[in-house]
């Protein structure tokens, strides 16, 4: 399940880019994904609704077993 949640995060990488953050992965824990936002997204406000809006989507959309993402 790693793997795929590691080329999952690489296809949102470049959404968080282009704002001026960036995302990487920490963990994998059973259903649990911890990551850690850097750049614009580290400080942002908005940050935890771009982590379940589309952080956390598109992992559940994407990589069976994701139950929810965590940032750390």
């Amino acid at each position: 399940m790693e793997e795929e949640v590691r080329k999952c995060i690489e296809k949102i990488r470049p959404f968080l880019q282009k704002d001026g953050g960036d995302i990487d992965l920490v963990s994998v824990e059973g259903g649990v994904v911890k990551v850690r936002l850097q750049g614009a997204c580290k400080g942002c406000p908005m940050s935890q609704m771009t982590l379940k809006a589309v952080v956390e989507q598109t992992l559940k959309k994407d990589v069976p077993g994701v139950e929810r993402v965590e940032t750390v």
